[in-house]
């Protein structure tokens, strides 16, 4: 995205509605995710020869997005323990075979055991350092971060004009797009609005639910329906490019047509499968419970928030992250001061 493109988002993507107020900007962030892209991509060590690359690299990322964003609010969420069994009740292929990995550094780390026992101390200091810092860090047992961020994607707007940008890589989050929720996917440098969604994937956003569900998710071992792809499904299901569908619009559909093509037989035949990845990938209904949401909720109105920048320093000393972030001082008053001061409102 260009920057007069941003600058106009940032601004007012309401185009000549005077109308609508200009609200926060709330900044909702995917914390493994932003801590895996760095861990991947920065093979840094320090002086004593221990990887710092995800842990330097993260707040790298984080000031460059308080920067690009300019949020009066952040929220770094992270997966609890157990996150996933929920799902994986439902659904027992869910993520499986990703604890068998391969080595992301081969330069730095001797075998997978090494490196899977740094991911987990970066993780754990990147908490650490997050606790001294103007931001709201939550995670909760049992609860995926996919969970919690589309709670808080409509649980913080306050106001008309608030808008929400998710930072993820992660595509489940493109179903939550709307006029006040934008998802940023780093690894394409897109903002994802209403109207960039709808160019790149001819239907609107409240169907993309849908899309996944058919065409299934390799990433996360979900099978979609066998001889579907793009093209087919929206040849099938034209009604999917002109408004917003329901499963069910989608199962009448196959029980109308399921004598013209395979694929309409093949959604009838395996609706019970398809409707278990439907409830596992369905972010509008996140999978909590009041106990939990009551939990985000107090977490949303609390007005705690810490800023211990000599702490941080002391921490980014002790680590001996050295260049990672050039002045580590001028760095932490260009992004957090302005953070402190608007939550004092």
């Amino acid at each position: 995205m260009r920057k007069k493109e941003l600058l106009a988002l940032l601004n007012d993507d309401q185009g000549n509605d005077t109308s609508m107020p200009k609200g926060d900007r709330i900044l909702l962030i995917d914390g493994l995710n932003l801590f895996f892209r760095n861990f991947a991509m920065l093979q840094m060590v320090n002086p004593k020869g221990v990887h710092i690359g995800g842990l330097g690299g993260f707040f790298r990322s984080l000031g460059a997005l308080i920067r690009q964003i300019q949020p009066h609010q952040v929220y770094v969420v992270f997966d609890g323990a157990g996150s996933s069994m929920n799902r994986k009740n439902l659904v027992p292929e869910y993520k499986s075979g990703r604890e068998t990995q391969k080595i992301t550094n081969w330069e730095v780390f001797d075998n997978l055991e090494e490196e899977h026992d740094s991911k987990i101390d970066q993780i754990v200091r990147i908490i650490q350092y997050l606790k001294t810092l103007p931001v709201k860090t939550v995670s909760i047992d049992k609860v995926e971060a996919d969970d919690i961020i589309a709670y808080l994607s409509h649980k913080v707007l306050k106001q008309r004009g608030d808008k929400a940008f998710i930072v993820s890589s992660d595509k489940d989050f493109l179903q939550l797009v709307n006029e006040n929720v934008v998802v940023y996917r780093p690894i394409e440098k897109k903002f994802y609005t209403n109207k960039f969604f709808k160019e790149k994937y001819n239907m609107p956003p409240e169907n993309f639910i849908i899309y996944k569900t058919l065409m299934g998710d390799s990433s996360d071992k979900i099978k979609g329906v066998k001889g579907l792809g793009p093209k087919k499904l929206q040849q099938l299901f034209p009604e999917l490019n002109k408004w917003e569908v329901s499963w069910q619009d989608i199962l009448d559909i196959c029980e109308r047509k399921f004598k013209d093509h395979i694929i309409y037989a093949r959604i009838i035949q395996e609706v019970n499968e398809l409707e278990k990845n439907y409830k596992i990938m369905d972010l509008s209904n996140p999978m909590m419970n009041e106990k939990e949401k009551e939990y985000i909720n107090e977490c949303v109105e609390s007005k705690d928030l810490p800023y211990i920048p000599k702490m941080f320093t002391d921490l980014y000393n002790e680590d001996e992250l050295g260049g990672m972030i050039r002045n580590v001082d001028f760095w932490l008053r260009e992004n957090f001061i302005k953070l402190v001061s608007k939550n004092k409102l």
